[in-house]
């Protein structure tokens, strides 16, 4: 985890292997010098909305949202419910990065407001690219209302 005053990426990730191969996609591409990880859904949303063990926390909001669909505690589609009803957070973007490719998880995630939705591929390579292809994107070429 990263220090907390200066969150870009927060990554909602319960598979360590996952979260590691994340991170270091993203930092072969200079996005990870920001990123927090967080291991289920229930921490996700303390952090995001400065609950529990999160509720000192100043910074901003995170300016990208790597969230996994399924997670302990609270599942990533609560997650995203709960982000985009909320006028503070509506507007973070969301990008689902799972290993689901249902298409029932797909609509679901769309109709709550996901930006994009990735599923995670089983090649290692192949997903270091896609994590990293997806930050550039997000961090660097997308812009978000102020």
């Amino acid at each position: 985890m990263t220090d907390f005053q200066s969150v870009e990426i927060l990554l909602v990730e319960d598979d360590p292997t996952d979260a590691e191969l994340t991170m270091r996609a993203l930092h072969r591409k200079h996005l990870a010098n920001n990123v927090t990880w967080v291991k289920d859904g229930a921490q996700a949303l303390d952090f995001i909305f400065r609950r529990g063990a999160y509720a000192g926390r100043k910074d901003d909001h995170p300016r990208l949202i790597l969230l996994d669909l399924k997670l302990p505690r609270v599942d990533g589609i609560e997650v995203l419910r709960q982000l985009k009803t909320d006028e503070r957070t509506k507007t973070i973007p969301v990008v689902m990065l799972t290993s689901s490719a249902e298409e029932s998880d797909v609509v679901k995630s769309y109709r709550l407001g996901v930006n994009s939705y990735i599923v995670k591929p089983v090649d290692f390579e192949q997903f270091g690219e896609t994590v990293a292809n997806a930050g550039l994107y997000w961090m660097l070429m997308n812009r978000i209302p102020e």
